[in-house]
């Protein structure tokens, strides 16, 4: 492969359009990491230009220069969906977070994330849960490890519907009681219920969140057979108690009887 002649990387960085796509057709073959980013960042840098660069084989072989060009926010959106594919996690994240990427490239890299995360290690799974998008931390709800489940709920990134739903379909007691320890989600109303008729939730977590719940919330729990007499029991008393205080509140006779 020819060397690149002296200069041609400042002029890829200035160039304007015309020039700049004149250049990449000249020089395409010619062209290395070094003049590639300088390239990319020219801010005349158009989608036609990063098509042209993306038919450079020699380029596309340089791992760098596929994570740029697919990172790029002008590059057209089959050529960035294509070189995503062979990113590394770490980078398909990056691509998954950055806001500057079009919507349907950066929903790809969270597909390929998700795809991926049965190959990852524990710890690469802590640093995802940390700081991937809603789309790959609803999939790591469903891993089993605590030090995973911990770095997710601490997680700026996590939506409470993704929690709702982790509360009533996780079977692991001790996931769910991570969940409702505070100062964690488990204090959302939302989530407690969830908790709640949730069978396997540990009957301390129940217990301690029955007195919290409304009405109808706590006759669903009482009337839900899957629970145990313990919580069934405790829930009817709870609502007894309730109808008790209501009808006393509007019966000047009550207290002495």
């Amino acid at each position: 492969m020819k060397r690149p002649p002296p200069g041609l990387a400042q002029r890829l960085r200035t160039a304007a359009t015309s020039e700049l796509m004149s250049l990449v057709n000249e020089h395409l073959r010619e062209l290395t990491l070094k003049e590639v980013r300088q390239l990319l960042l020219n801010p005349y840098t158009t989608a036609e230009v990063l098509e042209e660069l993306a038919v450079g084989r020699h380029l596309l072989a340089v791992y760098e220069i596929r994570r740029a060009v697919a990172r790029h926010h002008r590059t057209p959106e089959p050529v960035a969906i294509r070189l995503i594919s062979g990113l590394y996690w770490r980078d398909l994240m990056e691509v998954s977070l950055d806001v500057k990427i079009r919507p349907t490239v950066r929903r790809m890299a969270d597909k390929y994330l998700v795809q991926r995360l049965g190959r990852l290690t524990i710890g690469e799974k802590v640093t995802l849960a940390r700081r991937a998008g809603p789309a790959v931390l609803s999939q790591l709800t469903q891993d089993k490890n605590a030090r995973v489940i911990e770095a997710l709920l601490q997680s700026s990134r996590l939506t409470e519907e993704v929690l709702v739903r982790f509360a009533g379909q996780c079977d692991s007691p001790r996931l769910l009681e991570l969940l409702a320890r505070p100062p964690s989600w488990g204090l959302r109303h939302e989530i407690r219920f969830a908790l709640a008729r949730n069978k396997a939730s540990p009957f301390r977590v129940i217990l301690d969140i029955l007195p919290r719940l409304a009405a109808k919330e706590l006759e669903t729990v009482a009337s839900d057979e899957a629970h145990s007499s313990v919580v069934r029991h405790r829930a009817e008393d709870l609502l007894a108690s309730r109808r008790h205080r209501f009808s006393s509140a509007f019966d000047p006779m009550a207290d002495l009887e």
